[in-house]
């Protein structure tokens, strides 16, 4: 039951960084939507520059614990899914980069 739970958890992490990637797009077929997608961008931007630990971090977390699975490393879920495996570690401030640029970048067609 929890190995399901850190799966789901996974996949609401992953939709989450890719709304954040991609949605200030869908904000300009759909305006309203604007709100959500800043929201959301300005929860990420606490996490990568404060460094704040995301909630579905906190729930894998206990998810992983209670499954008896190898447990989340202390930096996080970006760290152990995307740097590394989507992108060289090395290329991670570049990452970050290209992100708010896409991001203001949508938001400025917006």
């Amino acid at each position: 039951m929890y190995r399901i739970a850190v799966v789901l958890i996974v996949a609401s992490h992953l939709a989450f960084v890719g709304y954040v990637v991609v949605g200030g797009f869908l904000a300009v077929r759909w305006p309203r939507t604007l709100w959500l997608h800043g929201a959301a961008t300005f929860w990420a931007v606490l996490i990568v520059f404060a460094h704040l630990d995301c909630p579905l971090t906190w729930l894998e977390r206990r998810a992983r614990d209670a499954a008896g699975m190898v447990p989340l490393p202390p930096d996080g879920f970006i760290a152990h899914y995307l740097a590394g495996v989507l992108y060289p570690p090395a290329w991670t401030t570049a990452v970050e980069v290209a992100v708010l640029v896409t991001v203001l970048g949508s938001w400025a067609l917006c």
